[in-house]
């Protein structure tokens, strides 16, 4: 088993948050608390390597580590920020999470870690029903691939994992664990909305 000490976890709080209003969704308020710290403490845990991909309010995420931006600079989606995570990393193992996912499982890192293989390029979590591409593991071997990948202009993660060796990780066990907060509705119906 690859042990959890040997990966860095990223989480991915680059977007633009269209949904939401255009609000950084990290920074928001969940019963008074910013969505990324649930995010932390469910990962605080699992990992002390603990990164942060933001394209805006990098001074405000530094109180929770490492902050980096994204290199392809025209917003190209959780595949931007896996990209940069990749770049920015020190670990060959560099695991994603979404900022706005507040259940994330307590023994995340332990799964991918289990899951990991000699010939593993990417792992992805599978709730049983869908994949969840931004939930994930990879291997730095697969950064030349992703950079050519986004250079092309292509933004179908589906692609990348067909030229990878591509794997998933069973949480059919736990689907609420990818339960996540795109909206200013669906904040209001998970917990008290703060602005």
């Amino acid at each position: 088993m690859l042990q959890p000490t040997l990966t860095s976890w990223v989480i991915l709080a680059g977007g633009q948050a269209s949904r939401m209003g255009g609000k950084d969704k990290g920074l928001i308020a969940l019963n008074n608390k910013p969505l990324i710290e649930y995010v932390i403490d469910r990962l605080t845990p699992q990992t002390s390597n603990i990164l942060i991909n933001a394209n805006r309010n990098q001074d405000d995420y530094q109180q929770y580590g490492p902050v980096f931006g994204d290199h392809f600079q025209n917003f190209p989606g959780p595949m931007g920020g896996i990209h940069a995570g990749l770049l920015h990393a020190s670990t060959d193992w560099v695991g994603f999470v979404p900022c706005d996912c507040p259940r994330i499982n307590e023994d995340l890192v332990e799964r991918f870690c289990r899951a990991v293989t000699d010939e593993t390029d990417i792992l992805v979590a599978h709730d049983g029903d869908h994949q969840q591409p931004v939930f994930t593991l990879y291997h730095k071997r697969v950064l030349p691939k992703l950079t050519a990948f986004l250079e092309r202009g292509d933004r179908k993660i589906i692609l990348l994992y067909k030229e990878c060796h591509t794997q998933y990780v069973d949480f059919s066990d736990s689907p609420d664990c990818f339960v996540n907060l795109n909206t200013p509705e669906e904040l209001t119906q998970f917990g008290q909305l703060e602005s």
